[in-house]
């Protein structure tokens, strides 16, 4: 208007420029290539820059921009370069040259090569001092809104698959999770007992051990949060330093000017309390206050369930470890390592077990198991069934007998679990390995020239299995395999989380397993952590467990303890499965040559128990301190057997003619109300192999 209150006269329609100025509107262009920057009067003013005081770059804009908003301006424009946008726009603030504050807003239209690569942008610097209800500020405030409100909804998302303590701390740790809140420090604190410990601390890399932890009745911001239940808000430096003088000396070199520190209530109970710190000055609104809230809310809920889930999960593997073997006997002649894991998904608790019995006289059992479940009911069953079978191991029952009373005992507890499980007997004198197996993986076998094979054993059902399922079986249902284990030769036997991987076919796990154990150290003990590697630890959803036993050296002859196997009256395996361990024993004690009389000369006295006596017997075989092989066998029956010729159409009566030709001495002993046949052969000297691994 002119000193008489007109408006001056303009041209009829207004130039843009005109339009422009009047509307404190000012046009800019930006070369990305050359870094030059050009404002034109109206720019100019807007940012209240004089002409001389703008040096034609960006560098020469971001001088006017409020600390803080500068990097917040760079990250919408780098976004809409990146994103292939060829529009952005935002509200900024800058400083006025009288000190003062305005809110300004730019939008910018970005040109692009053929090739999508952005060279120039072309915009509009705009005064948004009168905008109506000053949308510039209502801008910053609505994209501070929803910044906070989605990292709220990101880190509850994140939260919700926390499983552990170490999973919330990570979350809240991860720049990406609360950094957007603005805050520059993170911690987190954790109710025990009479103390918050504080067990995170992120991005500023404060973290200090004297504070570590903090009695809930401690002049500490945390300690109040916790004891009050009420949110703790700093505003100023100063307002740290008046109220928590014990806080101070490790607040004062931060670069930190407020903050809050949340209780963190699940269920109507303190579990923790959280931290967060910033470089700003000044209150928090009602708003800010409000995210804040429900933030603490979502993770004390997380933090709950991960406590609990910890809990629960100490328990169950206290339980299950118990149920384990405490420790594993030293086996002369054999070297022998054990390893279980505990999964990491469900409870992180099952049933899987591993057992060694030492049976005596260079004899040892070994199994390993697995009970349905993840779950301490698993735990429990699985500690009740191994040492039922041990127990009918050392009352001498053959291991498919074991096998089939466990099945039974298992049956009678009622709990509806099933187990898998393979139990193997070794004689580390002869190397004589016999397996059962019952639904379970079958063991692996590394020989002492590093190859590895997988042993094929007659398997019978799962343990425990209603007898509706087991119509059709015979016998026991668990067939013993039997086959020999040379010096140097280890065994591997597991469970099926050492090979099961998610969305994997278990015998690609099967051949990582027999790839890793033909790589791998010779001593057990290294080879079995090589072996667990191959699942991490995270597992792949199952507990583990893994026996490795590996045969040393063959001792010298004379060290050579014995053989021993029942025969039980109408078991038509028996006498065969003591014949194989016969002539195995005897090729591994130098005498492979006399292989074929001895097991003969076994054979008949074996059948002379069975057929004239009613409770069976047992056969030995041993070598005496002069270096023969002895064979007994011994029955119930107190009637002496004699040495008698048979003629050329008798059915019967040439046994013991034959062992008398056969061996270099016999005879019968009475044995209370039995008796004992023995004969024995000579074996020539032996001297160790070169090398041997004793």
């Amino acid at each position: 208007m002119d000193q008489r209150g007109r408006t001056p006269e303009v041209d009829w329609p207004a130039r843009p420029d005109l339009s422009l100025a009047l509307n404190r509107m000012g046009t800019f262009d930006w070369d990305l290539d050359g870094g030059r920057m050009h404002l034109d009067a109206t720019a100019l003013e807007v940012l209240d820059l004089r002409p001389d005081e703008f040096d034609g770059t960006p560098e020469g804009v971001r001088a006017r921009v409020v600390p803080g908003e500068e990097a917040r301006l760079d990250r919408r424009v780098r976004r809409a370069l990146d994103d292939g946008r060829s529009h952005y726009g935002a509200y900024f603030r800058t400083h006025r040259a009288d000190g003062g504050v305005a809110w300004t807003h730019i939008q910018g239209h970005i040109l692009r090569d053929p090739h999508g690569r952005p060279y120039r942008v072309i915009g509009i610097l705009r005064d948004a001092a009168q905008d109506p209800g000053e949308p510039g500020a209502s801008g910053e405030r609505d994209e501070g809104r929803r910044r906070m409100t989605g990292v709220v909804e990101r880190t509850t998302a994140i939260l919700a698959h926390a499983r552990t303590v170490n999973d919330v701390t990570d979350v809240l740790k991860d720049p990406e999770a609360l950094g957007h809140l603005g805050a520059v420090s993170v911690m987190l604190g954790v109710v025990d007992g009479p103390r918050v410990h504080l067990v995170a601390e992120g991005q500023l890399g404060s973290y200090v051990p004297e504070i570590e932890y903090t009695r809930i009745d401690a002049r500490f911001p945390m300690s109040e949060a916790v004891r009050t239940l009420q949110p703790v808000y700093l505003s100023s430096r100063e307002e740290f330093r008046q109220r928590y003088p014990l806080l101070w000396p490790y607040i004062e070199p931060l670069s930190v000017c407020s903050g809050v520190y949340l209780p963190l209530i699940a269920q109507g109970r303190p579990v923790g309390a959280l931290g967060l710190l910033y470089s700003r000055d000044g209150d928090f609104t009602a708003e800010e206050r409000n995210v804040l809230v429900a933030l603490g809310s979502g993770i004390a809920q997380s933090l709950q369930r991960a406590i609990l889930f910890e809990q629960e999960h100490d328990l169950a593997e206290g339980l299950q470890r118990a149920m384990l073997p405490r420790r594993i006997p030293e086996v002369p002649g054999a070297r022998i390592a054990v390893r279980y894991r505990a999964a990491r998904m469900g409870r992180d608790i099952g049933g899987d077990w591993y057992d060694v019995i030492p049976l005596g006289e260079g004899r040892v059992g070994v199994m390993i198991g697995d009970v349905e479940g993840h779950d301490t009911d698993a735990a429990a069953v699985m500690g009740q069934l191994r040492i039922v079978l041990r127990a009918y191991i050392l009352e001498g029952h053959t291991p498919g007998t074991a096998l089939a009373r466990a099945s039974a005992f298992l049956r009678d507890l009622a709990t509806e679990r099933f187990a898998t499980c393979t139990y193997a007997e070794v004689d580390l004198n002869t190397g004589m390995l016999r397996l059962v197996r019952a639904g379970h993986l079958d063991p692996l076998v590394r020989r002492g020239d590093g190859s590895c094979h997988r042993l094929q054993v007659a398997g019978g059902l799962p343990l425990g299995l209603p007898e509706r399922e087991r119509a059709g079986t015979t016998g026991s249902g668990y067939p013993v395999t039997s086959m020999e284990l040379h010096p140097g030769d280890t065994l591997l036997l597991c469970t099926d989380g050492l090979i099961e991987r998610p969305g994997a076919d278990p015998e690609s796990g099967v051949r990582e397993l027999m790839e890793a154990a033909r790589t791998g150290p010779v001593d057990v003990e290294e080879l079995a952590d090589v072996l667990c590697d191959l699942v991490g630890d995270a597992g792949g959803g199952d507990d583990m467990a893994l026996l490795l036993l590996r045969r040393r050296g063959s001792p010298g002859p004379r060290a050579g303890g014995p053989l021993r196997q029942r025969l039980a009256p109408g078991d038509p395996d028996g006498p065969a499965v003591a014949r194989h361990l016969i002539r195995a024993a005897v090729a591994a004690w130098g005498a492979r040559e006399r292989a074929d009389e001895i097991e003969l000369a076994a054979d008949e006295l074996m059948t002379n128990a069975l057929v004239h006596t009613d409770g069976g017997g047992e056969v030995t075989l041993r070598l005496t301190a002069d270096g023969r092989i002895r064979i007994e066998v011994e029955d119930s029956s107190s009637a002496l057997p004699r040495r008698r010729e048979a003629d050329d159409w008798a059915v019967s009566g040439r046994g013991l003619m034959l062992v008398d030709r056969l061996a270099e001495a016999w005879g019968v002993e009475a044995r209370g109300s039995g008796k004992r046949v023995w004969c024995e052969f000579e074996v020539p000297p032996r001297t160790a192999e070169p090398g041997a691994d004793h």
